[in-house]
This record gives structure tokens, sequence and C-alpha cells, in this order.
């Protein structure tokens, strides 16, 4: 195995510090191949530090233009650092030079989602639950935004599926018992849900105060 190869390994088995020692020298033997940039940035990236995970996407950015894995993983650094108009247009040169799949197109629906743009959002959550139907993180975020556009009906039944995947799932029941409690006449279903959601989780303090309300009105 060549160093590169070295250092993922190394990741994999959590040995981090074996891994810099790995990418260290990677970056020795080829100084202009990216990859070595971009595989020490996943790794300060994971070690939380941040700076220097940046300059490392950054320095492989500048020796190729079009490094896909670059610009997701710089997008993502700015993403935890709540940069999100930043992070969505570095998703998009992602997309644009070759990563596929669910990931990054949930990642672009948070970003507008984070940005109080849920109209925007939706377009990216829907394709990455067509990419991914199996992912209840995926379908509880598509969920969300389809609620907060007051499109129940389609977000019901992706509440339900997150339910039915992960029974235990305290904000997926808190959603869909303020749907039933905003949409329907369906009240004990609210309440249910919204009991659920704060018996799972104790300090889930708005479920219990909405469980209050609709108690109250009932």
């Amino acid at each position: 195995m060549n160093e590169l190869e070295l250092g993922i390994a190394a990741i994999q088995n959590k040995d981090y510090e074996q891994a810099v020692v790995h990418f260290n020298n990677a970056i020795e033997e080829e100084p202009n191949n990216p990859l070595g940039y971009i595989n020490f940035g996943n790794l300060l990236a994971r070690m939380n530090e941040t700076d220097r995970a940046e300059r490392f996407f950054q320095k492989a950015i500048t020796l190729d233009a079009e490094a896909a894995t670059a610009f997701y993983g710089l997008a993502n650094l700015y993403y935890e650092q709540e940069r999100f108009e930043e992070a969505v247009k570095l998703y998009e040169k992602a997309v644009k030079f070759g990563i596929q799949g669910a990931d990054v197109f949930f990642m672009m629906g948070k970003c507008f989602e984070r940005l109080g743009n849920e109209k925007l959002a939706l377009p990216y959550l829907q394709r990455a639950a067509e990419l991914d139907p199996t992912d209840v993180q995926i379908r509880l975020s598509y969920g969300i935004v389809l609620a907060a556009l007051e499109m129940f009906k389609e977000a019901e039944p992706e509440f339900m599926y997150v339910i039915h995947e992960d029974l235990n799932n305290a904000d997926a029941h808190y959603n869909l018992g303020v749907l039933y409690a905003v949409s329907t006449e369906r009240i004990d279903d609210a309440l249910y849900h919204l009991k659920q959601a704060y018996t799972l989780q104790p300090k889930f303090d708005q479920a219990r105060y909405v469980y209050d309300m609709i108690s109250l009105r009932k």
C-alpha cells in the first residue's frame, strides 16, 4: 500500500496519529497531488482542527480546480460552522464536478432549511429521498420541510415511515403530532404522538408545551 492507502487504513482503525504521519509522507512524496491534502483535510475536520482542515481543502482546490471531494469536504466544514450560504455554493460545485448520491442533496437541502428558505430546500430533500428512500434522517427532514410549507398530506407519510423504521424517534412523533393538531381533527392522535415525543425524550419541552396547549383546548 502507498502512503495514502496506509493513512486511510489508519483512519479506519481510528489510529489518527498514525494517519497524520502517512498523509504527511504522502504530501512530501507528491506535493502536487491534491488527494494528499483532501485526505489530510478530512482527517483534520474529524479531529475538529477546522482552521487547518480549511487550508488543506483550499490547497487541494488550487492544485485541482475540479476536485469534487475537496469542495465537498470544505462545504461540510462550512456547514458545521453555520456558513450555510458559502456551503451550498461549494456543494453545488461538488455536484458539478462529480459527487453523486443522496448525501450531497440532503446537505444542500439542510443549508437552505437553516437559511429559512424551505421552498428552495424542498427539491433537494425530495431528490435525496428519491436516491435513498430508506434513510430515516432524510425522510424526517423532507417531512419537516413539507409540513413547514403546509403540504401536510405529503408530509404525513414521511413521518409515519420514520416512526415505522424507528419507533423511538421523538422528533418524528413530535412533528406528526403537530401535523395532526394543525391540519386535522385527529386530536387524540396528536396527543398520543406528542406524549410519545416527551416520554421518549423527557427534556423535549416543546412537545410537552404543545401537548398541554392542545389538552386545554380539548
